[in-house]
C-alpha cells in the first residue's frame, strides 16, 4: 500500500462545501413530509428492518470485511465512515424502479437523515472502537466530537428541518424550487469533488487502484446481505428490495465533507467517499434493473 497523503483543500472551499451539502439536504427536505415520520406505524416489521439493517448490519458486515482485508488503516476508515453516513435520496429514485416499497423507502431516508447528525459520529467512534488499529488511527487524528457533532446539526439536521417547514408552510415554494436547488447543489458538489481530484492527481492516483475493488466488494456485499437479511425476517418482496437499496445507498457526499475537516483530507478515506459516490449509482440501477424484472412474490 501506499504512504498514507493527505488531499489538500483550502479552507474558503471546505467552507463553501460543507454550504453546499447544506443546500443539498435542505433540497431533500422539501420532499419530506413530517407524515413520513409516522406513515408506517402500521408496517412496524418492515420500518425496523430498514433501520436495523442500515444503523447494525451495514457496519456489522464493514467491520468484519477490514477485520479480513489487506487494506490500509486509512481505507478502511474510510469504508467505515460511509456505513456510518445516513442513506442517501437517490436511493427512493431506485426503490421506485425497482418496484420497491417506496413508502418505506422515503421514511428511512428521513429518518436516517433526521438521526445522522447524532448517529453518524456515535456510531463511527463505537465501531471504530472494536478494531485496535483504527481506535488508534482516529485518536491520532484528535477528533473533536462535539466539534463534529455541531458541524452535523449545522450541515444536516439544521437545512433539514427549514426544508421541511417550507415543505409544510409553502407547498407551492417548496414544489417549484426543489429540482432546481438540488440540481444546483449537485453540481457545485461534482464540482467540487473534480476540482480535489484534479489539484490532487497523486493522491487519488496512489489509491484508486486498490479501492475500486474494495468498494465494489463492499457495496456488493451489503446489497445482497441486507436483502436476503430482510427476506429471512419474511418481509415481503417489495420491502426487501427497499431495505437493501437502502442499506446499499448512503450520503458519501457526507462522508467526503467530514474527511476534509475532521481527517485532515485524508487521500485514502476521501478516495473510498469519492467512488463508493459513484459506485452506488451504478450498482444501485443494475440492482433495481434486476429485480424489477421478478414478480413482487412473497418471500
Amino acid at each position: 500500500m501506499p504512504t498514507e497523503v493527505s488531499i489538500q483543500f483550502s479552507p474558503s472551499s471546505l467552507t463553501i462545501l460543507n454550504i453546499c451539502l447544506a443546500i443539498i439536504m435542505f433540497g431533500v427536505a422539501l420532499d419530506i413530509q413530517w407524515s413520513h415520520f409516522t406513515q408506517l406505524i402500521n408496517q412496524k416489521k418492515a420500518l425496523v428492518t430498514g433501520l436495523v439493517s442500515q444503523f447494525l448490519l451495514l457496519p456489522l458486515i464493514t467491520i468484519l470485511l477490514i477485520s479480513v482485508l489487506p487494506i490500509s488503516t486509512g481505507m478502511a476508515m474510510g469504508m467505515l465512515l460511509v456505513a456510518c453516513c445516513p442513506g442517501g435520496n437517490v436511493s427512493n429514485f431506485y426503490s421506485q424502479m425497482a418496484r420497491g416499497n417506496v413508502a418505506l423507502s422515503v421514511t428511512l431516508t428521513a429518518w436516517s437523515s433526521l438521526a445522522a447528525f447524532l448517529v453518524t459520529p456515535i456510531s463511527f467512534l463505537f465501531w471504530s472502537s472494536l478494531l485496535p488499529s483504527l481506535s488508534h488511527e482516529v485518536k491520532s487524528f484528535e477528533v473533536d466530537f462535539l466539534s463534529l457533532m455541531i458541524n452535523m446539526v449545522l450541515i444536516l439536521l439544521f437545512p433539514l428541518v427549514v426544508g421541511m417547514m417550507v415543505n409544510k408552510f409553502l407547498p407551492v415554494v417548496s414544489k417549484k424550487i426543489s429540482s432546481p436547488i438540488r440540481l444546483v447543489s449537485m453540481l457545485m458538489l461534482t464540482g467540487f469533488i473534480i476540482g480535489a481530484v484534479l489539484n490532487n492527481q497523486d493522491g487519488f492516483a496512489a489509491y484508486l487502484g486498490d479501492v475500486f475493488w474494495i468498494v465494489l466488494l463492499h457495496n456488493g456485499l451489503v446489497l445482497i446481505l441486507a436483502y436476503y437479511f430482510s427476506r429471512s425476517l419474511k418481509n415481503d418482496e417489495a420491502v426487501n428490495r427497499t431495505v437493501a437499496i437502502e442499506t446499499g445507498i448512503q450520503n458519501s457526499g457526507l462522508g467526503l465533507i467530514l474527511i476534509f475537516n475532521f481527517f485532515d483530507g485524508n487521500a485514502s478515506m476521501a478516495v473510498v467517499a469519492a467512488w463508493w459516490g459513484v459506485w452506488h449509482l451504478i450498482s444501485g440501477f443494475v440492482f433495481a434493473y434486476i429485480v424489477r424484472k421478478r414478480a413482487p412474490v412473497l418471500s
